[in-house]
């Protein structure tokens, strides 16, 4: 089993002893749902092209897509956010592939709904040593097809959990990105895409690598 994988698979273990069985029945309820509404189906995919976009990173800095792309082949991150457990494994898990990351060329860069100041705390908790923007609103996961309002039936599940989502996202709505993994080149085009509703399966960082080197 993969890094990333095996230890999402630790947690899921851990979670499946911990949690009430009908808890997992609702999230499980929650992501066919979101398949069913065919969120992922209207996402950008391989071969289309990438809006252009300008969001601040984390530390305020303004980062304009297609600038980015005049330097390097960019690796786009949508995560949902830094409560999230699964997209901090992931973030993690990218960190520890950056260099080769960087070595196949690409820029690495993690979207999140998140107000500046709670992308800050993802940033320096994981000690990332990418750009971690801020796309306030979900306009860009929007224009990318990936914004979704969370199911009515998780909300007083995350409230149990102390994950208040319209206060991490600066709004009174709870709309997250479906997880995603776009390879960009320098023509602003989709190379390669993971989306995936079921927010517990992420990209491995070796399979990424693989596509970045075209294997």
């Amino acid at each position: 089993m993969s890094k990333l994988r095996a230890t999402i698979a630790e947690y899921d273990a851990a979670k499946a002893e911990r949690v009430p069985a009908e808890t997992l029945r609702t999230m499980s309820d929650a992501t066919e749902q979101l398949r069913s509404m065919g969120v992922a189906d209207r996402s950008l995919k391989t071969g289309d092209r990438v809006p252009d976009f300008v969001l601040n990173n984390h530390l305020g800095e303004p980062r304009q897509v297609r600038h980015l792309l005049a330097d390097s082949v960019v690796v786009l991150n949508f995560y949902r956010g830094g409560w999230c457990p699964y997209c901090n494994m992931e973030l993690g898990a990218l960190q520890q592939a950056l260099p080769q990351i960087r070595a196949a060329g690409a820029t690495l860069v993690a979207i999140s709904p998140e107000l500046p100041d709670r992308a800050m705390d993802t940033q320096a908790r994981h000690a990332l040593e990418f750009d971690v923007l801020s796309d306030v609103g979900n306009r860009v996961s929007g224009a990318f097809g990936l914004a979704f309002e969370l199911p009515e039936q998780l909300r007083p599940i995350y409230t149990r959990l102390g994950i208040d989502i319209p206060a991490f996202n600066g709004d009174d709505r709870f709309t997250l990105p479906v997880p995603a993994t776009y390879v960009v080149d320098g023509d602003g085009i989709i190379r390669y895409h993971f989306v995936n509703v079921d927010y517990t399966q992420r990209l491995e960082p070796d399979e990424l690598l693989r596509h970045l080197r075209g294997h």
